[in-house]
């Protein structure tokens, strides 16, 4: 499902036209991407959380010569799915 195809559902199951369907799927993402990239957690009960992972510096391989590149730190975005999402998922 692409985010096209979840505006429709969601106009659908709450009656509310396509627009302002896309209007709120799209300030949702732009909330969740904001406050992440602000170094907070985003934590929706029985969903989910989102948030910033720091992933320390390495020591890696480039896989074509095999020569030890170094990786620098960086800051990653990650999802952990809830209790219920896993248990329908299951």
């Amino acid at each position: 499902m692409n985010k096209e195809e979840l505006v429709k559902e969601i106009a659908e199951k709450s009656k509310l036209s396509q627009k302002v369907s896309a209007e709120v799927v799209g300030s949702l993402l732009e909330t969740i991407q904001k406050t992440v990239a602000k170094g907070k957690k985003v934590t929706l009960v029985g969903f989910g959380s989102f948030e910033a992972r720091k992933c320390a510096a390495r020591t890696g391989r480039n896989p074509q010569t095999g020569k030890e590149i170094k990786i620098e730190a960086k800051t990653v975005p990650a999802f952990t799915a809830g209790k219920k999402f896993k248990e329908l998922v299951n």
